[in-house]
């Protein structure tokens, strides 16, 4: 009788657990930028290094699901992050990086909670150091027709705005171009392209930038 009941108890423990998987099952669109570019050749990824590289961009539209039990369908949230070294230079130290978090003004407090803790989630290290939170209207938008490939769009109150197109034969500058850098977070596709917009506007992380037409950012999508 006992083995039944822990049979029994052991079960319903798994249903339990499976349905609080389940709950947290997040899936979306994702973007980011960086301020060098990361589908590029040796010849140009060491001009930069050291150089440029610093500053990011990554942002989150989630499509379905939740986290921490809170639905986030139809919310984004975008993550801005000025680090001390080049992302993504293996022989270079960017931390502690600062960032800020711009979450959905649509969103209930709760949800703006729940979004930013994705994004610190999502972000491991890289969103350690969060100097502020802030909610404002974000506009998000992946173009998925075969014509625009790899277009997306970000716009995040006055702070962000980010325009991409997808690659093409005139991005090729020296030949050998290939993923030189990969993302920074967690991506279930992420193919690069160019940011013809990757701006920031704000007095949080010490700098501002506008930059044009670099093989600098990603589109792509995510899932938990």
């Amino acid at each position: 009788m006992k083995s039944r009941l822990f049979a029994m108890l052991a079960i319903s423990m798994l249903v339990l657990a499976g349905s609080a998987v389940a709950a947290d099952q997040i899936s979306g669109d994702y973007i980011e930028t960086r301020s060098a570019d990361v589908w590029t050749g040796p010849c140009f990824a060491n001009g930069e290094v050291g150089l440029n590289g610093q500053e990011a961009i990554l942002a989150w539209h989630v499509q379905r699901g939740a986290w921490n039990n809170v639905s986030l369908a139809g919310h984004s949230v975008v993550a801005v992050v000025r680090a001390n070294a080049t992302l993504g230079d293996p022989y270079a130290d960017p931390y502690p990086a600062k960032a800020i978090l711009i979450v959905d003004d649509a969103a209930t407090p709760q949800q703006q909670a729940a979004l930013s803790a994705f994004a610190r989630h999502m972000g491991g290290k890289l969103l350690a150091n969060v100097e502020r939170v802030v909610a404002a209207p974000v506009d998000f938008a992946v173009l998925r027709d075969h014509e625009h490939h790899g277009a997306a769009f970000l716009r995040a109150g006055s702070f962000v705005t980010v325009q991409t197109r997808g690659l093409n034969d005139k991005d090729h500058f020296c030949g050998n171009e290939h993923t030189y850098y990969p993302p920074l977070t967690e991506t279930a596709h992420a193919m690069p392209v160019v940011a013809m917009t990757d701006r920031y506007q704000g007095g949080d992380l010490g700098e501002s930038w506008e930059l044009h037409d670099k093989r600098s950012a990603f589109v792509g999508t995510f899932a938990r």
